[in-house]
């Protein structure tokens, strides 16, 4: 297998966007415990609702046991896992999305964004997002300058190789990936495998994709409301 460089990635934030719709879990929000007690504290939590749900809290060793401000925003990444998988996740384990930039992760979902509408046919509408930003420091495998000698791996639509990359590297204790983003020529994005590398969350601002029924023709941000008398 190719030789894979590791780096010491630091961006200060990375820029993460998601839906709006979706909340903050505050249980990884307010948990102060031991790590090793959160599973008895979500015990606790669903006696009294039973429909309570963090996701698979197996999927986080201690050490990725992150709890206090913002932290609701994102273990949620690596507790709950889409079976069909994404490109750095084979839906075995999460994975922890983010940019370089805002422009970058504005190109990333915009692209996944129009897929799924254009999929369920949905009429022209406004789709309210979240900017989340998180500091990143960590070593993490490095594959921004060698896109060309893993074609594969950057496949625009098929995510086999990419996957069994994520797989093989996350099982052999990677803690992510820094690589080209596919959707912007002049971007770069991470899949974070573990959370240990991921400090300081906060919601920044909504920010709003409009949608004509074919494509995302722009975005605003959502600031500045002002209130009638």
């Amino acid at each position: 297998m190719l030789q894979i460089p590791v780096s010491t990635i630091s961006w200060t934030p990375c820029y993460r966007i998601v839906g709006s719709r979706y909340p903050a879990i505050n249980f990884f929000e307010k948990v102060v415990a031991d790590p090793a007690d959160w599973e008895l504290l979500l015990q606790v939590e669903q006696m009294t609702d039973p429909s309570f749900n963090v996701g698979n809290l197996s999927s986080l060793e201690p050490e990725d046991r992150l709890s206090g401000p913002g932290f609701g925003r994102v273990l949620p990444s690596f507790t709950f896992h889409d079976p069909a998988g994404t490109r750095f996740t084979n839906g075995d384990f999460g994975a922890y999305y983010a940019a370089i930039d805002l422009e970058t992760a504005v190109y990333e979902t915009v692209h996944h964004r129009t897929l799924f509408m254009k999929a369920t046919n949905e009429p022209a509408q406004e789709i309210d997002q979240l900017l989340i930003l998180a500091d990143l420091t960590g070593e993490l495998l490095d594959i921004r300058d060698i896109k060309s000698a893993l074609s594969k791996v950057y496949d625009p639509s098929n995510y086999d190789e990419s996957q069994r990359f994520a797989a093989h590297f996350r099982n052999s204790g990677s803690l992510g990936v820094a690589y080209k983003s596919v959707r912007y020529a002049a971007g770069q994005c991470v899949a974070i495998w573990r959370p240990r590398v991921l400090s300081n969350p906060r919601e920044d601002r909504h920010i709003t994709y409009r949608w004509d029924g074919n494509r995302v023709t722009g975005y605003y941000d959502k600031r500045n409301y002002q209130p009638l008398p």
